[in-house]
């Protein structure tokens, strides 16, 4: 078999022995920029620039990849897999900045750029990955891998091309590979038009209310930002809350009026299934799983989610499936006991009705508030945004990993609210650049993220400048930013995924930082939240904006004990929707096939979802399949992969018990995790990184107790 290709090859060579000559960019995106770290100028780049970037970019790297085919010499490491590795770099530069603005600080020119360049550039990574020449040299090298005397890093990224191009389809007959390509256009359109649909339903919905009576319980800034909202929506006199991206909606538990509140939850829950039919999802997403599971069986696999987790830590669906399925019982036990619960709350209120989702975490809040007498407005008081960030998440990095950080205004950036940082290494030397912008406003998708304008590799000598991104509701000009212990999470969350991407220390970027599995990139993130409560951090950054009174430890332990509190709705949701996404990854062609108009969808949804065991009725999936980005629009793909973040938080739980059994926030042990983990990128087994670091295979019981669920009443059978 393997001399075809072979001869090929050879002919190959001398009809293409001179390679086109390469195409030289113009522009800004043409070269790296001269600023610091190469950190983007974004006073340089303007809106026009982008297509003709896009397009020079994909022709310079068709070209360079012409030229690895039509070189005369016998494949090599070098001149074939690193030739290859470095191919495109122009067309990196621009999809950076583009991703980052089009996520962060959208517009109406660069939505349309998006939906313009998506299809194109699907095909452009299609026909370099499918090259059946290209594939040749590859497999040959692949082929001699033993005989090369490679390192671990090197033998890494030439198993990870390889078992990509494979994986795109490389080993499949030219009409199955055309099918292939013609099917990665389609899906890579439906999923831009999918994000793009999700979030005009999200955006253009408010709920609009009459009077203030009806938003009683609202503080006097949200009724006012409510006003100002329907004015700005068209409704001038009434009242306008906006829905954010999950099911349920931050200002529910606060609604005193339970119309209002089930009109709310109902707004959220059915806004994109065909209450408008403008924003109606259903359609859309039915031909992506179809078109998936067509996808999959092309490859002979039985439907998208094996396909899908080829390279992922946990491998196989029935792994993944496994792991979510041993919860199921000890949740749904959890879930039946607190709607009793809650229901009793109701009756003791004056209330004549049983718990609904949109009275959940109003009465949950009530219960936790009488239980650990917790009040978030109080709490939030000692938590202002840049102490946060400087006194506690740069803090426990400077104890942990000896880093220390510089606010920097000389860099121009996408926007004014964005923060700057030069980050230190232990030894004095510069280790990368951070960039943290936290606010919520218009032109931004909902959620939190991390990513890279540069890319740490050795083969460019190029050092990591990265950012983040978060959703904090701003303070009104001239009051103090201070934010929820939620936010505060999710700050030290993100800042986890930025030392993943600091600590990067590998040759080539496409195995650098957090370059990792799906169910593995959120481990790191997750674990640096520990550090959120560690007594030692909390001394140093929650302190009270008014009297600069430290946090006390007794008000700590009531917000740690009462995250544990009302577990069956915050962990019920996540696994709802991580099971979920496994159901419309599961399906075979023809049952995906069968699933082809609105109500189709709608049934498979509640047959999915009551299938579970869990008690959807009372709390449904974080979100819903009409509006779940994660895994119908993300282009980091989170499809067949929700579960990710349950099997990260298994990694996570059992990482903080180590960190905990060990001495906590030292630097041993930050240099032990730094060395092990965080600066490994994507180039060895994690299964293998996890037992480095921990001495042993990852253990879900920790992730159970912090859940409330293992042992006691709430335990349920293996």
């Amino acid at each position: 078999m393997a001399a075809a290709p072979q001869a090929a090859l050879a002919e190959d060579a001398h009809a293409h022995h001179h390679a086109p000559a390469i195409p030289q960019g113009t522009g800004y995106f043409a070269s790296d920029s001269t600023l610091p770290f190469l950190a983007p100028d974004f006073t340089k780049i303007s809106e026009d620039d982008y297509i003709p970037a896009f397009e020079q970019g994909m022709a310079i790297e068709k070209a360079e990849v012409a030229a690895i085919i039509a070189n005369p010499e016998k494949a090599t490491f070098a001149n074939t897999i690193v030739a290859l590795e470095k191919a495109g770099r122009m067309l990196g530069r621009v999809e950076r900045v583009f991703y980052a603005l089009t996520g962060a600080n959208t517009t109406d020119r660069l939505d349309a750029i998006d939906t313009e360049i998506s299809p194109k550039l699907s095909a452009h990574n299609d026909s370099i990955t499918l090259d059946p020449a290209l594939f040749a040299r590859v497999k040959a090298v692949y082929d001699a891998r033993a005989s090369l005397g490679l390192t671990l890093e090197q033998g890494r990224l030439l198993e990870e091309t390889y078992k990509r191009m494979v994986h795109a389809g490389a080993l499949l007959t030219p009409a199955q590979r055309e099918e292939v390509k013609a099917i990665n256009g389609e899906l890579s359109t439906l999923a831009t038009e999918f994000g793009q649909k999700v979030r005009a339903a999200t955006n253009a919905q408010p709920l609009i209310v009459d009077t203030a009576a009806e938003l009683a319980g609202l503080s006097e800034a949200d009724i006012k930002a409510a006003a100002d909202l329907a004015a700005a929506k068209g409704h001038p006199g009434k009242f306008a809350i906006a829905l954010q991206n999950t099911t349920q909606q931050p200002l529910l538990p606060s609604l005193e009026n339970r119309a209002t509140r089930e009109a709310l939850f109902k707004l959220s829950y059915g806004r994109a299934d065909g209450a408008n039919p403008e924003h109606d999802t259903r359609v859309l997403l039915a031909k992506i799983a179809t078109l998936r599971a067509k996808k999959a069986a092309l490859f002979g696999e039985p439907d998208w989610a094996s396909y899908t987790m080829y390279d992922r830590m946990a491998k196989k669906p029935a792994t993944a499936l496994g792991f979510m399925e041993q919860m199921v019982p000890a949740l749904a036990a959890t879930q039946r006991r607190e709607a009793a619960m809650l229901t009793q709350a109701i009756k003791a209120d004056g209330g004549d009705y049983t718990v609904q989702p949109w009275d959940w975490y109003r009465y949950a809040n009530r219960i936790k508030a009488t239980r650990y007498d917790l009040d978030e407005d109080a709490v939030a008081q000692y938590f202002q945004l840049d102490k946060v960030l400087e006194d506690g998440v740069f803090y426990a990095a400077g104890k942990l990993y000896g880093l220390s950080f510089k606010r920097r205004t000389d860099l121009p950036v996408y926007h004014p609210d964005v923060w700057v940082y030069t980050v230190f290494d232990a030894d004095g030397s510069e280790l990368g650049l951070f960039y943290f912008d936290p606010f919520q406003r218009p032109s931004k998708r909902g959620g939190a993220w991390m990513s890279n304008f540069v890319d740490q590799s050795e083969t460019w000598g190029t050092k990591p400048v990265i950012y983040n991104v978060l959703n904090i509701p701003k303070a009104a000009p001239g009051e103090v930013q201070l934010v929820s212990f939620d936010d505060v999470g999710t700050t030290f969350h993100e800042f986890g995924h930025a030392l993943h991407g600091l600590f990067a220390s590998q040759q080539f970027e496409s195995l650098s930082g957090t370059a990792t599995a799906r169910d593995f990139v959120e481990y790191p993130s997750q674990v640096n939240e520990m550090w959120a409560t560690d007594p030692q951090v909390l001394q140093n950054y929650a302190k009270h904006y008014k009297t600069g009174e430290t946090i006390p430890m007794a008000l700590v332990e009531k917000i740690e004990a009462a995250s544990k509190f009302n577990q069956g709705y915050d962990f019920g949701e996540t696994v709802a929707a991580a099971l979920l996404d496994m159901k419309w990854a599961a399906l075979t062609p023809e049952a995906a096939a069968a699933i082809d108009t609105p109500e189709e969808v709608d049934a498979f949804e509640t047959r999915a979802l009551k299938e579970l065991g869990l008690e959807v009725d009372l709390v449904p999936p974080r979100y819903r399949s009409t509006y779940f980005n994660h895994i119908f629009s993300d282009p980091a793909g989170y499809s067949a992969g929700y579960y990710s973040y349950l099997w990260t938080e298994m990694l996570d739980r059992d990482s903080r018990k180590w960190f905990r059994d060990n001495g906590g926030l030292t630097r041993a042990n930050g240099d032990h995790y730094r060395k092990t983990v965080l600066s490994r990128g994507g180039t060895m087994d994690y299964f293998e990184m996890f037992q480095n670091f921990a001495g042993r295979q990852p253990d879900v019981q920790p992730m159970l107790e912090a859940r409330g669920l293992a042992g006691g009443e709430s335990s349920g059978g293996e």
